[in-house]
């Protein structure tokens, strides 16, 4: 599976909630999704961010790869803290975005059954930039616009390195 790069449209869009007793493909999809995330590496993924409008994310913060169908923040902490955070999408930056420290997330598994995550520190902002994705929301919109700004600019001058051939040549 290939990860979309910023700014392709699909990560711009809203998921569709599953059905996953109704769906046998989403247990080999977060299967997939979990090999891509690791592969990248990375330690979240949402299904638009591999061009599949589908809300599900995989995460992995304590070497055990987590799947989520329709996940929803239900609690959260009023205490936030800025951190810097990255994204597969936009590989290469980084910007300062403020989360929640605490979360609780309620969603299902692959085969239909109710989950609840509460986390704090990582596991808690991976949470919230996971299901960001899935409402087409990037770290970019969730910066400042001072820092939204150099991130583009430090983005794009990357993207132009990586497409002009290499010295010699």
């Amino acid at each position: 599976m290939r990860i979309l790069s910023h700014p392709n449209p699909v990560l711009k869009q809203r998921a569709e909630e599953v059905d996953p007793p109704g769906d046998a493909s989403l247990g080999e999809l977060a299967a997939e999704m979990g090999r891509t995330m690791r592969e990248a590496p990375g330690v979240g993924l949402a299904a638009p961010q591999i061009g599949v409008l589908k809300r599900v994310i995989v995460f992995d913060v304590d070497e055990r790869v987590i799947a989520m169908c329709n996940p929803v923040v239900v609690e959260r902490s009023e205490d936030q803290e800025v951190d810097e955070e990255g994204c597969l999408s936009l590989p290469g930056i980084t910007v300062p975005v403020p989360r929640s420290v605490h979360v609780a997330c309620e969603g299902l598994t692959v085969a239909g059954k109710p989950v609840r995550i509460e986390g704090q520190g990582l596991l808690a902002r991976v949470l919230q930039h996971e299901i960001d994705h899935l409402d087409g929301t990037l770290i970019l919109d969730r910066a400042s616009p001072e820092d939204r700004k150099a991130a583009l600019r430090r983005y794009n001058e990357l993207c132009a390195s990586a497409e002009a051939p290499a010295e010699g040549t």
